[in-house]
């Protein structure tokens, strides 16, 4: 493939390609190659972005977790488009959390995973998230309580009730990701449900399940008969 974009033809140019059939049309290569902005001597933008995906073994997932030094291996990734593909998948994962929509009804441990797995399935770190639910399971809000390292993260349960009582909730579901795709419950996971779900009691509010999640998958506490106070 020829190295400068300039000399393809008009409709077969990326950005405009996208002006004039949409951004649908396009294929992840060229998505990435707009991000990217130009590239190099040798290589087109559309052959640079090949090469990163190619990396990524051309799961978007997985280029996703990359971090600044992971991108920047890539000849020709330097810190400027390094820095332009963080910014953009950074920009989609809070549009995903924006996407948590209030009122939405979580009946069972797959409705709760639906709503969460856009927004923990990518993440090389923990977090913890509730959603705190009215008298008909409908999501009040979902909160970020925590953010950790590799393997776990700190819960400050006062955190939790306190938004509790103040969203009026009726009833929790808990939520923390495994970066190592790992859904086995930790001693600590174990701990950490059977206080909170003590704790809510006492204020009259039900926990009714804690998810563990990996990308593709998740573990629920209440499924597994596990969920006790």
């Amino acid at each position: 493939m020829k190295s400068n974009i300039k000399s393809w033809a008009k409709e077969d140019r990326p950005r405009e390609k996208l002006i004039l059939k949409g951004p649908s049309a396009l294929s992840q290569a060229e998505l990435l190659a707009i991000i990217l902005g130009s590239g190099t001597q040798k290589h087109s933008a559309v052959n640079l972005a090949h090469q990163l995906l190619e990396r990524f073994d051309h799961k978007l997932s997985e280029l996703a977790k990359a971090q600044f030094e992971d991108l920047v291996l890539t000849k020709g990734i330097g810190p400027a488009k390094a820095v332009s593909i963080l910014a953009c998948m950074e920009m989609v994962k809070r549009k995903q959390q924006a996407v948590i929509s209030p009122y939405k009804r979580v009946c069972s441990s797959q409705d709760a995973f639906q709503v969460l797995e856009p927004v923990l399935n990518d993440l090389q770190h923990e977090e913890f998230w509730v959603l705190y639910l009215n008298r008909n399971n409908r999501i009040i809000k979902a909160e970020n309580i925590s953010k950790g390292g590799v393997a776990s993260t700190v819960v400050d349960q006062k955190i939790i009730f306190k938004k509790a009582i103040q969203l009026l909730a009726s009833s929790l579901v808990l939520a923390h990701n495994h970066p190592s795709g790992n859904l086995k419950p930790s001693k600590e996971d174990l701990i950490i449900t059977k206080k909170i779900t003590a704790g809510a009691k006492l204020l009259g509010i039900k926990v009714l399940d804690h998810l563990i999640l990996s990308e593709t998958a998740y573990f629920s506490f209440n499924d597994e008969g596990i969920l006790v106070a």
